[in-house]
């Protein structure tokens, strides 16, 4: 668990995993940056805890919470560990389902999720913070489509994972998102739970700007290449639509026809670049070329008739030039287009059980057992 000044969480935090994990062997590993008396503490609740409780204290927090995720994963003793946060807004009893899902579905990694049914973010304060996540969620997923085909919450910090599964020294943490470095740089098997996002009952969400400008950072050193050539290839169209533009403007045709024109002509040639040079991998994904091109043809002409409807609402109410006016719509929609198509047209098929080489699949919207006894054996540990 990476703390940063979460003192008054710790003793009910600690408490409650002891009481959730009874007859297993397991340790309590805190990673701690903390600018109060949090790391005081944690050792006062080592000093009565019957499991044992250990606390790495960093004096300089490199790679922020993820660089404490890191930390603690090389310190545990544990092959399976589970990663959670001090908030109290991650529940401890659903520890022993992750447990019982890693050995029921031989799975690498069991993810805590908001988004499967069952599961809730309604812990998420506010409107603008449940819009931040789901939409940063739904731009990950477009950006790592195969990597996290089976995982609809990568920016969850509730999860299990088997640390043999991975390489630790190919991580490179930064901010708050350990869970997207580790799914987008190794090959693993993910099934998930589903969890209610709880409140926060003591202390601040850690949540900023300067995390957010991290998040972007991150994803983009991650996954710059797909999303590299649709720019590349978006960009041609965008200069080949304001180049037909301009060309028939030239020659006397309404500006609105000519955007039109120059929307068709590029949204055909797009799509045939994309499907060469983008999308390429995920063509074999059950869907046949003319669907991937009604799929794409609907969305592109729906949103050139909402982008044409702004350009014409923008030139005859203010004094902005028309070719600069569908220049920045162009700009707009792109992150929408990349989006759906990634998300949509090219969806790779989720995997199931199945894949794994079981015979079923087990629906996890259905309560699981959580008594003492279930998930991995008792003569394993599990470090949290």
């Amino acid at each position: 668990m990476p703390t940063f000044n979460e003192a008054l969480n710790v003793p009910v935090l600690v408490d409650r995993i002891e009481d959730a994990l009874v007859g297993r062997r397991a340790e309590v590993i805190f990673v701690d940056d903390s600018t109060d008396n949090t790391p005081q503490v944690i050792r006062e609740v080592a000093a009565r805890s019957s499991t044992p409780v250990r606390l790495i204290r960093r004096e300089s927090p490199v790679g922020g919470l993820s660089g404490a995720v890191v930390a603690g994963l090389q310190a545990a003793s544990s092959d399976w560990c589970v990663v959670m946060d001090g908030d109290l807004q991650h529940p401890p009893e659903l520890i022993p389902a992750l447990l019982h899902s890693a050995e029921e579905d031989a799975a690498d990694v069991v993810v805590a999720s908001r988004y499967v049914k069952g599961g809730s973010s309604g812990g998420l304060s506010g409107g603008v913070r449940h819009l931040v996540s789901s939409t940063a969620t739904l731009l990950t997923r477009a950006m790592f489509p195969r990597r996290l085909r089976n995982c609809t919450d990568p920016m969850t910090g509730f999860f299990a994972i088997r640390r043999s599964a991975i390489d630790l020294s190919e991580l490179r943490p930064r901010g708050f998102k350990i869970l997207l470095e580790i799914l987008a740089r190794n090959s693993v098997r993910v099934t998930e739970e589903p969890f209610v996002f709880g409140e926060r009952v003591a202390g601040e969400s850690k949540a900023s700007l300067r995390e957010g400008f991290k998040f972007v950072a991150q994803i983009a050193a991650l996954r710059f290449g797909r999303l590299s050539s649709f720019a590349i290839i978006g960009a041609a169209g965008a200069v080949a639509n304001i180049a037909i533009m301009a060309g028939l403007q030239a020659i006397g045709t309404w500006y609105l026809v000519a955007a039109i024109i120059g929307a068709l002509v590029t949204i055909a040639g797009n799509f045939l670049l994309q499907e060469r040079f983008v999308f390429h991998d995920l063509r074999a994904e059950g869907r046949n070329v003319w669907l991937r091109f009604g799929q794409s043809m609907a969305f592109n002409l729906s949103e050139t008739a909402v982008r044409t409807f702004l350009l014409w609402v923008i030139v005859e109410t203010t004094i902005v030039p028309s070719l600069l006016a569908q220049a920045g719509l162009i700009a707009i929609g792109f992150i929408l287009r990349f989006v759906y198509h990634s998300r949509i047209v090219y969806k790779p098929k989720r995997t199931t059980s199945i894949d794994f080489d079981l015979g079923t699949v087990r629906d996890r919207s259905e309560p699981i057992r959580s008594d003492r006894n279930a998930g991995a054996p008792s003569t394993k540990g599990v470090s949290s």
